[in-house]
């Protein structure tokens, strides 16, 4: 695991906005780039994720044991987030199997602990995921149907999609001027 340096940290006046917005009770979170996928660390993440009714984190493990997705291609990664060296988070980032053009990426398995919500833990990963894309993805596609990740990715400027069903919000990079469509 690798510490990701300060570019993927807030600014102090971005950090005050937050702390505003969160109640005042932001958490700076290590986010870590993940090469190796620590499942004993997940644990926690699988079964607080299923009592919620979602399999995502499980399918994340799984899909990493079997080699069907490591976050191992070009430009793709992995995230995770740690508070006071508990592992609370992940997420990722994939070309996008649905869109058939290696420069649309993917942001996936974005989930944080209950208790670690509203605090910027998942901001800090979905920061960490469109730094990671710059220079290699000119729009970041992603599906939710969850209204607070939804609100969430509206936040960070993500813009809401209905074309395809595969994707519900995209972030088209602005330093691609020439892309007409996000998805």
């Amino acid at each position: 695991m690798r510490s990701v340096g300060a570019s993927h940290r807030s600014s102090a006046g971005s950090r005050d906005a937050q702390r505003a917005q969160y109640g005042g009770r932001l958490m700076s979170a290590l986010i870590e780039r993940l090469d190796d996928l620590p499942v004993d660390h997940l644990t926690p993440l699988i079964a607080e994720s299923e009592q919620e009714g979602l399999s995502f984190v499980r399918r994340l493990t799984e899909e990493w044991a079997t080699a069907q997705n490591r976050f191992d291609r070009p430009a793709e990664v992995l995230f995770a987030a740690r508070v006071d060296g508990r592992l609370v988070g992940v997420c990722g980032l994939n070309v996008d199997p649905y869109a058939g053009d290696p420069g649309v990426g993917r942001v996936r398995h974005l989930y944080v602990l209950p208790a670690y919500r509203r605090q910027g833990v998942g901001r800090q990963l979905v920061g960490a995921v469109v730094a990671a894309a710059h220079g290699s993805f000119i729009t970041l596609r992603l599906s939710t149907n969850d209204p607070a990740a939804a609100r969430l990715y509206e936040a960070l400027e993500f813009r809401r999609y209905s074309g395809d069903a595969r994707c519900t919000h995209a972030l088209r990079r602005p330093t691609c001027p020439h892309v007409v469509q996000p998805c």
